[in-house]
């Protein structure tokens, strides 16, 4: 079940899988909560039964808290914390009734470590990553399994069409495919992991930063350097 605002793109989509698998499209804005009762209602009825859920919608506004207008920083939350929250909720009795599933959230690098400019968006990605362990352990004995996979920045519209914008830190970690990212959520779906961070080493970084914010400090400096340089030639391969 493809789900996403745009139908044109969806209906592309569709078109690109239906000779590997059967696809379905709904075309909706994750932060409707009636929209959200109708997906599982429409997934349930043309599949039967919902196995996985992956949370995956994002929305950046990026810039500096007070230079970002209000109701954008509202949309962050809804989009990036609270659709996931509602749409997991309501996903449980499916997958109770299915015998078990799992639930892969999409976090990101910037929910593990403070992200001057991405704020709020490294708030609600740090919810989100506070949900996944925190429903893991309510969760723990059942056969809902429930994990994050937290990336750097992904070679993607998201990041790309807006690169000027995006923070010079950002593109101090590497790069990871839209492909990989996919590959470790289906991975997530059936194995004991609970997070993975892309790359691995991003993910010691971040933890080491968050644990002694001092590190972090002097750190971005020579990050923020390197990804400024990082950027820029990006930019030119654009």
């Amino acid at each position: 079940m493809l789900v996403a605002r745009g139908k044109k793109n969806l209906e592309a989509l569709a078109t690109e899988l239906r000779d590997k698998t059967r696809v379905e499209i709904f075309a909706m804005d994750v932060s409707d909560p009636d929209a959200c009762v109708d997906l599982f209602k429409k997934a349930n009825f043309e599949f039967g039964r919902i196995d996985v859920l992956v949370n995956n919608a994002g929305y950046h506004e990026r810039g500096k808290f007070e230079s970002v207008d209000a109701a954008d920083l509202g949309k962050m939350i809804d989009v990036n914390l609270r659709a996931p929250v509602v749409l997991t909720r309501l996903a449980m009795p499916y997958m109770r009734d299915a015998g078990g599933g799992a639930i892969v959230n999409v976090g990101s690098l910037a929910g593990r470590t403070p992200v001057p400019g991405s704020v709020v968006y490294a708030a609600s990605k740090a919810g989100l990553r506070a949900l996944t362990y925190s429903l893991r352990e309510e969760l723990n004995g059942s056969d809902i399994k429930v994990a994050v996979v937290s990336p750097g920045p992904i070679d993607t519209g998201f990041i790309m069409s807006d690169i000027d914008n995006v923070s010079d830190i950002t593109f101090s970690q590497p790069l990871s495919t839209a492909e990989e990212v996919a590959q470790v959520v289906l991975d997530l779906c059936g194995n004991r992991q609970v997070e993975v961070s892309m790359p691995w080493v991003s993910g010691v970084l971040t933890t080491a930063s968050y644990l002694m914010p001092w590190l972090g400090r002097w750190l971005r400096p020579s990050l923020e350097r390197r990804g400024a340089n990082v950027k820029a030639k990006l930019k030119r391969q654009r």
